[in-house]
C-alpha cells in the first residue's frame, strides 16, 4: 500500500509543481483507504473505462450551477460514485461528511464532459459532495444519508493558506539562527584557507558544510544562493574546473586533490561572501508556507539520490554526515508542522519511529571526528540505511498531501 502510494505522490508532486496542471488527490489512500487509482489519472481520451462503469455505480453530476444531483440510497462500506461534470469549465470535487466538513475522498481537475470515479469507503453518516468549479464560490450538494453497520475508511480535516502561516514563522525563526552559525562556521573555513593552513581547513569545512545541510526546507527561498553555496559540478561543461563550480563543494573538492592555499584562496573568500550575502538577504525574503509539506518528503529524497549514493561527494567521504544533518532538517520542518498533523495523520507515530532508527544507523558511522565514506560500508549495514529511509520516505510522503491547503467556503 505505502509503495503504491509513493509512485502516485510522486506524480502528484510533479503536477503540484506545473502551474495549472490537473492534480488527481490520493490523500486517503495515504491514511489507508482506497480511494482514488489509476482512472483519476485518466485523461479524457482514457476515460472510457470509467464510463463502461457508470451502469453498476451510482453517478452524480456537476458544473457550474449544482453539484452532486444523483447520489442517493448510498450503503454503508467500500464504493464507487462515477462523477460527471456536465458543465463548461474544470472542477474539484470532494465528498465531505455534514456538518463537520473531513474530506473522506477528492478529485481534482475533473475536465468538462469527462466521468471519473471517486473510491471510497463509508460508514453510516450524513456527507454531501462540495464541488469547486473554476475557483468560484464553493457549490455543496444535497446532503445524503449512508446507512448500513459497515466500517469506513479516513477522512481529514482541511487546511487553509492561513493554517500553515505560523509554521512558516517559526521555521523561518529556526532558519535566522541557522545562518548564524553557518556564517561563523563559513568564517573559520575561510580564515584557515587564507592563512595556508589546510589542515585546519579541512577540519573547518565539515561543521561549515553541516551549517548549511542541516537548514533543510528553507533550500527553495534561497534562490540563486543555494547553487552558489551548495552547489554541484554535475551538469557543468568544466565539471569540477568549471569556473561556475563554487561554493562549500568547490572549496571541499580543493582541499582533498591537494590544490595550494594560493588556489583555494579566492574560492574560499567567495564562499564566505555569498554567504555573507544570503545571511543579509534573508530577513527579506518570505518562505512559501505551501513548501513546509513538500520539503518534509524532499530533504531526504535528495539525501537518498546524492547522499547516501555518494554523488555529492567531492573527496571528503563525509556524505554520511551530510546526511544525518538532512535529517535534522527534517526533524524540524515535522516540528513546526505536528500540530497540525497530529489527528490528521495516523502514521505521524510511526514517521517518529523511522526518524530516530534512521538517525541511530548514521550515527554508528561516526567515530570521533571522521565518518565512514558510503563507499567503504560493508554491503549489508549500506542496504540496511538505504531500506530504513526508503521506509522513512514512505511514510513521509502523506505529508505533502495531508496539508495541502484546501478551499474550504
Amino acid at each position: 500500500m505505502l509503495a503504491l502510494f509513493v509512485a502516485i505522490y510522486q506524480e502528484l508532486i510533479v503536477d503540484i509543481r506545473r502551474p495549472g496542471a490537473v492534480i488527481a488527490a490520493s490523500l486517503f489512500l495515504a491514511a489507508g483507504c482506497s480511494t482514488a487509482g489509476a482512472d483519476e489519472h485518466a485523461s479524457p481520451s482514457t476515460s472510457a473505462p470509467a464510463n463502461a462503469q457508470a451502469s453498476a455505480n451510482p453517478t452524480v453530476q456537476i458544473g457550474a450551477s449544482h453539484c452532486g444531483e444523483g447520489w442517493t440510497n448510498p450503503q454503508a462500506g467500500p464504493q464507487i460514485i462515477m462523477v460527471t461534470n456536465t458543465g463548461d469549465v474544470s472542477s474539484g470535487v470532494d465528498l465531505v461528511d455534514v456538518p463537520g466538513g473531513a474530506v473522506h475522498a477528492e478529485l481534482e481537475g475533473l475536465a468538462p464532459g469527462v466521468t471519473r470515479p471517486l473510491r471510497v469507503s463509508l460508514t453510516q453518516g450524513t456527507y454531501a459532495i462540495r464541488c469547486d468549479v473554476d475557483e468560484r464560490d464553493l457549490i455543496v450538494g444535497p446532503s445524503v444519508t449512508v446507512v448500513g453497520n459497515a466500517p469506513g475508511g479516513p477522512a481529514t480535516v482541511p487546511i487553509s493558506d492561513n493554517d500553515l502561516f505560523a509554521p512558516a514563522q517559526a521555521y523561518t525563526e529556526y532558519v535566522t539562527g541557522g545562518l548564524k552559525t553557518l556564517r561563523a562556521k563559513t568564517e573559520a573555513l575561510t580564515k584557515a584557507v587564507d592563512r595556508g593552513d589546510l589542515t585546519a581547513a579541512r577540519r573547518a569545512w565539515l561543521p561549515a558544510h553541516l551549517a548549511y545541510e542541516s537548514l533543510g526546507s528553507a533550500y527553495g527561498t534561497f534562490g540563486d544562493f543555494d547553487g552558489e553555496i551548495n552547489g554541484r559540478p554535475a551538469g557543468l561543461p568544466g565539471g569540477v574546473h568549471d569556473k561556475n563550480f563554487t561554493g562549500l563543494h568547490r572549496v571541499e573538492y580543493g582541499l582533498w586533490h591537494d590544490e595550494s592555499a594560493k588556489t583555494l584562496r579566492p574560492i574560499a573568500d567567495r564562499l564566505y561572501q555569498d554567504v555573507k550575502a544570503l545571511c543579509d538577504d534573508f530577513p527579506d525574503e518570505r518562505l512559501d508556507p505551501a513548501d513546509l509539506p513538500l520539503r518534509a518528503h524532499e530533504i531526504l529524497e535528495n539525501t537518498l539520490q546524492f547522499e547516501l549514493s555518494g554523488r555529492s561527494d567531492q573527496g571528503s567521504g563525509t556524505t554520511l554526515a551530510t546526511a544525518a544533518a538532512n535529517l535534522q532538517g527534517t526533524r524540524e520542518t515535522l516540528a513546526v508542522l505536528r500540530p497540525l498533523l497530529q489527528g490528521r495523520y495516523p502514521g505521524l507515530k510511526q514517521v517518529d519511529a523511522h526518524l530516530d532508527r534512521v538517525e541511530t544507523l548514521l550515527a554508528a558511522q561516526k567515530h570521533g571526528d571522521t565518518w565512514t565514506p558510503v563507499d567503504q560500508l560493508d554491503h549489508r549495514v549500506r542496504k540496511t540505511i538505504n531500506g530504513a529511509v526508503g521506509e522513512l520516505l514512505e511514510e513521509l510522503a502523506p505529508v505533502a498531501e495531508i496539508l495541502f491547503p484546501r478551499r474550504t467556503q
